[in-house]
Formats: structure tokens, C-alpha cells, sequence
């Protein structure tokens, strides 16, 4: 049982490196170029790469990205999540107006980020924000329309302030949801990323994906490209580590 429980997470990973050398193979014979994102390409680029740190200022940097991202995605998130689950007047004032907003690729913001925010870290950080606000609005105010009434309906029986009932009855009640719009929003802001940080940064692995292209270091490509999905994975196991935390409270 305990053999199953290692080797089962196991073929995921080896399925996909089976794929991956006879992808090269099969695309070879038209395509000499698939030869250089061979598996044996990428291992040894892996061991020069990690032998000399070449990605670890670019990581550190990514990672600063995205928590500051997903900071401010928070910071504006929440109270407009808890204004939309609470009010029914500012919902259906505002709410297809967020929904346009939503429905709008982030990407799409790239052109008009760099004419008003310029290049480098400033736009980087507005398209991550944009992009991880929405599940934590939407998730947010789900939470707020699924709170019993009757806690605040006793709440203000007993002279509760309403920053009270937000503090003591409200926000507590929404943290569930809070988490998994972080969640959710951990995964979109990881997924801008790389975009994200093609806007005239000088670091990070978005940044790092172009220049080895530029350098024709094919290697170097494939590593990155499949390190950015691990430390993906790895961020959303946190998330999903904290919300797990949280119910355990």
C-alpha cells in the first residue's frame, strides 16, 4: 500500500517524459530543430543550470512578483467582494460592469499598462493584480450571500456596531471562501506571469524564457518552461495548505 502511494503520483511524470522523447523522435526526421528539446538536452542543461544558480535571481524575482500581485489583488479583492455580496443596490448597479472587466483577457491591458505604468516592474504588477482580483471577488462575495442572517440579525439585537459585525461575525465567515479565491487567483497570476514579465523586465523567468530563445539555448528553454510548472504546482499546494490549516482551526 505504502509502495502504491509512491509509485502512483510516479506515472504521471513518467507518462509524460515517455511523450516527450518519442515527440523528438517522431518530429526529428522533418524537423532537425526538435532534436535540441530532446530530454537529453534538457537533463544536461538542468545540471549546467543548477551547477551555476542561473535561475535563482530569476525565481526570487518572479516569486516578489507575484506576491505582490496577489497582495494587491487581496487589498482590492476583498472589501469590493464584501461590498458585493452585502449590498444588493451596489450589485446590481455594478455588477455586469465587473463582469465586462472580468471577461476582458489581461493580456489585452498589456499596450495601455506600458503607455500609462512604462515598462518593468510597475505594469508587471498592475496585469498580475488585475488578472487574481476576480476569484477573490467572486468567491469573496459568495461568501458574504452564504452567511446565516440570523448571526447578524442576533448581533444587532445586542447593539453590535457595524464594524463589529464586519470584524467578528463577517470576516471570519468569508475566510473559507477568501482562501479559495487565493487559490484560484495563485493559479491565474502564476499563468500571467511569464507575459507579464516580457514588458521590459531585466529578471525573472518570463524575462529568462526570451533570452534563452535569443541565445538559441534550447536546453535552457525546455528546463525553464518545465520548472515554471513545478514551482506553479508547488505555489498551489500552499494554497492549498493554508486553506487546509484554516479548517483545522
Amino acid at each position: 500500500m505504502k509502495l502504491n502511494k509512491v509509485l502512483i503520483p510516479l506515472l504521471g511524470p513518467l507518462g509524460f517524459l515517455v511523450f516527450w522523447w518519442a515527440a523528438t523522435i517522431f518530429f526529428s526526421s522533418s524537423k532537425p530543430m526538435a532534436g535540441y528539446f530532446a530530454p537529453a538536452e534538457a537533463f544536461k542543461a538542468a545540471k549546467e543550470m543548477i551547477a551555476s544558480g542561473a535561475l535563482n535571481v530569476h525565481t526570487i524575482d518572479s516569486l516578489r512578483r507575484v506576491g505582490v500581485g496577489l497582495g494587491l489583488a487581496v487589498l482590492f479583492g476583498l472589501p469590493i467582494g464584501l461590498i458585493l455580496g452585502g449590498s444588493k443596490l451596489f450589485e446590481r448597479s455594478a455588477g455586469l460592469f465587473f463582469q465586462l472587466l472580468r471577461m476582458v483577457s489581461p493580456l489585452s491591458w498589456m499596450p495601455l499598462a506600458v503607455i500609462f505604468l512604462g515598462i518593468g516592474d510597475a505594469p508587471a504588477y498592475f496585469l498580475l493584480a488585475f488578472s487574481g482580483v476576480w476569484p477573490i471577488i467572486i468567491n469573496v462575495a459568495a461568501g458574504v450571500a452564504a452567511l446565516d442572517k440570523r448571526w447578524i440579525t442576533l448581533a444587532k439585537s445586542m447593539s453590535a456596531t457595524k464594524f463589529e459585525i464586519l470584524v467578528k461575525i463577517v470576516l471570519p465567515g468569508v475566510v473559507d471562501h477568501l482562501l479559495t479565491g487565493v487559490r484560484l487567483s495563485v493559479g491565474v497570476v502564476w499563468i500571467v506571469l511569464v507575459p507579464a514579465e516580457m514588458l521590459g523586465v531585466q529578471s525573472g523567468l518570463g524575462y529568462f524564457i526570451l533570452d534563452a530563445r535569443d541565445r538559441m539555448a534550447y536546453g535552457e528553454l525546455v528546463v525553464t518552461i518545465v520548472y515554471i510548472g513545478f514551482l506553479g504546482a508547488a505555489l498551489d499546494y500552499w494554497a492549498r495548505w493554508l486553506r487546509r490549516k484554516w479548517r483545522r482551526q
